[in-house]
């Protein structure tokens, strides 16, 4: 596709997934009622960053009513204020929250992506959903030519992150990385991988991921990069 603008064009534009579809157009006119007032995005969402980014985040798809909502990843819901709050504690971001395109937010050597790009009902993308998104995420790990570092958010974000690099030719090692909260594996291509528990309500909220945990995982991703 040539260039992250020409990808993320092709992102917004795409209908491949009927159920998908059905349910990002849905949730976009019924809406909910704290936000009645919005004109929903309601469409795939792109990723979103620094082109140059030597950090790349990867999380699961976009919440219904988060990146749904204001046509940003991680933009507008609970998952978002932590992710926002960490990067810009650890400079990766110019402010520490995100609640709509225009609000200034810019990051600086990140960029944040997704193994889907619609939001899935229940959170739970279908097989062929992640096959039919594989493409977008294949083009984009390639278009970021100098990401060293991987935060992933959630064992699928890990896996298909390990997946799409096989794909393109890389050699997976064996035994193959298991994603755990706060691993670390120093890839046979020169790639970092970091693991984390996807910073989703259903994991700060029954306390299975703090906030000391989560800005650890970004403190060895800050470090690692020092070090490059």
């Amino acid at each position: 596709m040539g260039t992250l603008k020409v990808l993320n064009g092709a992102i917004c534009a795409c209908t491949a997934c009927p159920r998908l579809v059905d349910y990002r157009q849905t949730i976009a006119r019924d809406k909910r009622k704290q936000f009645r007032d919005w004109t929903y995005w309601g469409r795939p969402v792109p990723g979103f960053g620094d082109p140059q980014a030597r950090l790349y985040v990867l999380g699961l798809a976009p919440a219904a009513h988060g990146g749904n909502r204001t046509g940003r990843v991680f933009t507008g819901d609970r998952s978002g204020d932590w992710l926002y709050e960490a990067l810009h504690r650890y400079g990766f971001a110019n402010q520490a929250s995100s609640t709509h395109r225009a609000d200034g937010l810019s990051l600086t050597d990140c960029y944040i992506g997704a193994t889907v790009r619609c939001a899935p009902p229940d959170n739970k993308p279908l097989p062929d959903e992640f096959e039919q998104c594989s493409r977008f995420l294949q083009e984009e790990v390639h278009l970021l030519k100098h990401h060293r570092v991987v935060i992933a958010l959630g064992k699928i974000g890990f896996d298909h992150y390990l997946k799409t690099c096989r794909s393109q030719g890389c050699n997976i090692p064996a035994p193959i990385p298991k994603f755990g909260h706060g691993v670390m594996y120093l890839l046979p291509w020169g790639v970092t991988l970091l693991g984390s528990y996807h910073p989703s309500q259903q994991n700060t909220f029954t306390g299975k991921l703090t906030r000391p945990m989560f800005h650890a995982v970004f403190w060895k991703a800050k470090k690692s990069l020092e070090g490059r």
